[in-house]
């Protein structure tokens, strides 16, 4: 009977967690602080995002959701507290087509500032704010498995995203936390798009351009190119209704050279819409896409 008992806790610590992160960290601007904090940092970060149950959803193993983050430190502002950057990228496998993952999520948070001693222990409140560390890397946890069920169903983030909500809510609210209403590209303003209902063609996007398009490529490449350029209408939509959004900065730095490839060996009028759509929502880099057409 124990071993049986010790089996079935075996098998739901297995199967519950979400992620299969790598986690870096880039200590080369150090001054003073011993770079070996920062491995041992590095492992408790991994131990966090990795074997923290997020939801009540088991997940298989080749279910877990892969990706990096990648931690540079910027500057000491004390021998435990740090300035640095934060590089999100979060990817989901596309049915049928082998090993081949399309991106979720690639982000530079550049608004982070966290405090640390050696060997202390990162913990998740979901009622409370404990520190800045545990609450940015909970904050991008559930953005991410929100981005994952939108993309497997209509509006099947909710729930994290409501997750990601509370943490803004318990977070320290001042100027350059990363948590304010002030200036428009951090993560009250990330999670602000998704939520906001002058974005919801972006989360309908994300519906139709994995579960409906990318996930029957492998099956029908003409017919996913035309779904995909649904897709590209409602990112089109939400350009219009919200301008300079984040989350158009978001879904341009994620999709723009997968996209890039696909429309390449689309048809004439394919290739127009991806250009067009692209051309507004990425206007900086308008040329590259012009010579798609």
């Amino acid at each position: 009977m124990r071993l049986i008992l010790l089996f079935l806790l075996f098998s739901v610590s297995v199967h519950a967690q979400e992620f299969n992160f790598s986690v870096k960290i880039n200590t080369q601007k150090l001054q003073t602080v011993d770079p070996k904090v920062f491995l041992t940092l590095e492992q408790s970060i991994s131990e966090f995002l990795n074997t923290t149950r997020w939801t009540e959803n088991n997940y298989q193993p080749f279910e877990r959701i892969k990706g990096n983050f990648l931690l540079t430190i910027q500057e000491e502002l004390s021998t435990t507290s740090f300035k640095a950057e934060l590089a999100i990228q979060a990817t989901r496998p596309v049915f049928g087509a082998g090993t081949y993952a399309t991106t979720l999520i690639n982000h530079i948070d550049k608004d982070f500032t966290f405090s640390y001693e050696q060997f202390q222990p990162i913990q998740y409140s979901k009622n409370t704010y404990v520190d800045n560390l545990s609450s940015v890397l909970s904050f991008y946890a559930f953005v991410i498995l929100g981005l994952d069920g939108d993309s497997f169903s209509l509006n099947g983030g909710n729930q994290s995203f409501q997750n990601a909500f509370d943490i803004i809510s318990n977070a320290p609210q001042g100027n350059g936390t990363g948590w304010g209403t002030d200036g428009s590209r951090n993560r009250y303003w990330l999670l602000e798009n998704i939520l906001s209902p002058r974005c919801r063609a972006y989360r309908e996007a994300m519906y139709i351009y994995h579960r409906l398009a990318m996930d029957v490529m492998h099956q029908d490449a003409a017919k996913a190119r035309v779904i995909l350029t649904e897709a590209l209408t409602n990112m089109e939509k939400v350009n219009m209704a919200y301008p300079n959004a984040m989350i158009t900065q978001i879904f341009v730095n994620a999709k723009a050279l997968e996209l890039t490839e696909i429309f390449k060996r689309g048809t004439p009028e394919e290739k127009d819409i991806f250009s067009r759509v692209f051309m507004r929502i990425d206007a900086p880099n308008a040329e590259r896409y012009r010579s798609i057409r």
